[in-house]
Parts: structure tokens; C-alpha cells; sequence
């Protein structure tokens, strides 16, 4: 059996339509490939919808303000692909005149730019053989091969890459590079694929031994940390505060109420003992807790154990915003939550 043409065969019976797929201009494939990392397609095509009409061209990325590129991006997570992303559009209009690199090495020096999207835009855009390894690659490849490497361990990174490499259909690599992650994403799926129907069936190695559940291997995650969270949401006179998170730790770049970090979930007099709150609010704030329970919000290796605190207070200091411009902001998923129920109560 064949495996490049069941695979393309397949491809062109079931391939979903998708903008993306009705171009070769590098802009919009490199746009679609860092959305779709660690992003199902039915989440990433409205953004991607979305940043095509609001930048038509990198230039327009590349002149557009941080700030904007960020509220577009809000809701879809892991936002150092947006500012990557907002970083290598003023490379490329700037540097290199609004025009990619051509083949995969030099894409590979892009920010922001891996293996798999490096290989993904060669072989769409300027058909170079290269093998693109995704998730979906990941699990078709160990199923009908039987392989057992950690997909996530340093072996099983060069060993599949290399065996993807080895595969591939050279004479129509673009097709064959979406075809095998269209055929993990709808055929050799996750959970329940349907194996009776698969063109494959006959020769995958996993189904003839029973282990398609088991396969593709992935060692153990790193351990769980737990974070305590305070926001102190300001209502005075029609305006509040909103700080800038900085640094390189978690949301760079976007906005959220001041914030009280602890060790552990707290009540209103641990909250008001702490020397964060008093170099805020002097002793005529009032206080009310807006969530009873801690809203847990799950990021990738760490949890959020959050509570947000209504102050209502007429002396400030700081800086502020006025409510009514609050969503001009770009905000975390977890504030843009707690912004929704909060209008709801006071409507």
C-alpha cells in the first residue's frame, strides 16, 4: 500500500474547506499556522477571519499598535504567538521589504517560527519537500507504524520528524503535508476514531495489535502550580484602574486590575493586612467580594485560584480609566469573564 496516496486520495474526498487553503500567499498560510498551534481549527478560523480583514497585508500587521493586535488576539491564549507574531510582521515589511523567505532554513530564522511552521509554509507555498510533524502527524505516524517513543520526549522529536521526512510525496508535498493532518484531525482521531471505516486499516500497526488507545505515547506532564489571586476591581466615580502586565511571565502585554498575589485562598482581613492593599486604599474603602467561591482558571502548567474584590473608594492616587472605555483593553480570558458577569449585575 501506498501511504502518501490513500493518504491524498483520502484528502481529496473529505478535506475541509478552509480560507487558507485557497491561497499560497505566504502572509495568510503563516498567519493560519501560528493561530493553529495548540488551537483546534473551529476556535482559530474567526480569528483568523478577523486579522485578514483588520490586516489585509503584514504591512498593515507590522504598522498596526501592539495594544490592538492583542485585543484582536483576546480569548485565544498562549499570547506570545500574537507578539511574535507582531514582531516578525515588522521584520519581514521592514527588513525584507514584505517579502518571506522562500525556503524553510531561512523561514526557520523568523520569531515565532518552528519547525512545523516553517515546513508547513515551504512545502504550501514553494512545494520544498519538507514534513510537516504536528499533533495530528504525531498520532497517525505512531498508530500505523506501532511506535511507542514519547512523542514529546527528545528521541521521539528527531525520530518522528525523521520518519515523516522519510514518507513524504515529494511530487505533491503541499497536498500530502495537509492531507495527513486533516486524516489525524477527522480520521485517526483522539478519542473513538472510526477504524472500521479507515483506508489505512488494513495495514496500521496499532489496530492489528489493539492498541490504537494507547498510542501515541507522551511522558508524564510537568507538575501542577497553584497560584492564589486577588484582583482589587476599583469602582470610583465612573472609573476604575487597570495596570499593564510586564515582564515575561504569563499575559505580557495585556491589561488586568491591580492584583494582590498570596500563598494561599484568603478573607477580606487577610486581604486588608496585606501591604499591597494599604498602599492602595486608605481605611474609608469598602470591600465586598464578588465571587463567593475561588474561580479556578487552568493554564497549561499552572491554576488560578482567583477572587475578585469590588473597592469602592473616593480618595485615589493612581492612575485611572474611565469604566465605559474598559473594553478598549486588551484583557485576559479570566478578566474578559469576570467583565461579562459584572455587567450583567449592574445593568
Amino acid at each position: 500500500m501506498d501511504f502518501s496516496n490513500v493518504l491524498i486520495n483520502w484528502y481529496l474526498k473529505n478535506n475541509r474547506q478552509l480560507p487558507w487553503r485557497k491561497t499560497k500567499n505566504p502572509y495568510h498560510i503563516w498567519l493560519s499556522e501560528i493561530m493553529l498551534q495548540q488551537t483546534r481549527v473551529v476556535q482559530g478560523l474567526p480569528y483568523y477571519l478577523r486579522f485578514t480583514e483588520a490586516f489585509p497585508t503584514v504591512f498593515d500587521l507590522a504598522n498596526a499598535e501592539e495594544s490592538y493586535v492583542l485585543k484582536l488576539w483576546q480569548g485565544l491564549g498562549y499570547y506570545s504567538r500574537a507578539r511574535n507574531l507582531h514582531f516578525t510582521a515588522k521584520y519581514v515589511a521592514n527588513e525584507l521589504h514584505g517579502e518571506f523567505p522562500g525556503n524553510y532554513k531561512d523561514l526557520l530564522k523568523l520569531k515565532g517560527v518552528g519547525d512545523y511552521t516553517a515546513s508547513a509554509i515551504a512545502s504550501i507555498c514553494y512545494n520544498e519537500p519538507t514534513a510537516v510533524v504536528d499533533g495530528n502527524v504525531y498520532r497517525v505516524l505512531s498508530r500505523y507504524y506501532g511506535i511507542d517513543t514519547p512523542i514529546n520526549s527528545t528521541k521521539g522529536i528527531k525520530d518522528f520528524k525523521a520518519l515523516a521526512q522519510q514518507i513524504i510525496d515529494k511530487e505533491n508535498i503541499g497536498a500530502y503535508n495537509q492531507a495527513i493532518m486533516d486524516f489525524g484531525a477527522l480520521q485517526c482521531k483522539p478519542k473513538s476514531p472510526n477504524c472500521n471505516e479507515c483506508p489505512l486499516a488494513d495495514s496500521c500497526v496499532a489496530l492489528a495489535k489493539n492498541r490504537v488507545d494507547a498510542l501515541p505515547v507522551k511522558e508524564k506532564k510537568l507538575k501542577i502550580k497553584k497560584r492564589y489571586f486577588n484582583y482589587l476591581v476599583v469602582e470610583h466615580k465612573g472609573e476604575t484602574i487597570l495596570n499593564k502586565r510586564e515582564g515575561k511571565g504569563i499575559w505580557e502585554g495585556l491589561f488586568e486590575f491591580p492584583l494582590i498575589e498570596t500563598n494561599k485562598s484568603i478573607d477580606v482581613e487577610d486581604l486588608v493586612n496585606t501591604s499591597e492593599f494599604n498602599s492602595f486604599f486608605n481605611k474609608e474603602a469598602t470591600i465586598k467580594l464578588f465571587n463567593t467561591k475561588d474561580i479556578v482558571h487552568k493554564l497549561s502548567h499552572q491554576h488560578l485560584f482567583t477572587k475578585f474584590w469590588i473597592i469602592t473608594t473616593k480618595n485615589l492616587e493612581q492612575e485611572l480609566i474611565e469604566w465605559k472605555n474598559i473594553n478598549d483593553y486588551p484583557v485576559p480570558v479570566l478578566i474578559n469573564n469576570f467583565l461579562l458577569e459584572y455587567k450583567k449585575q449592574n445593568n
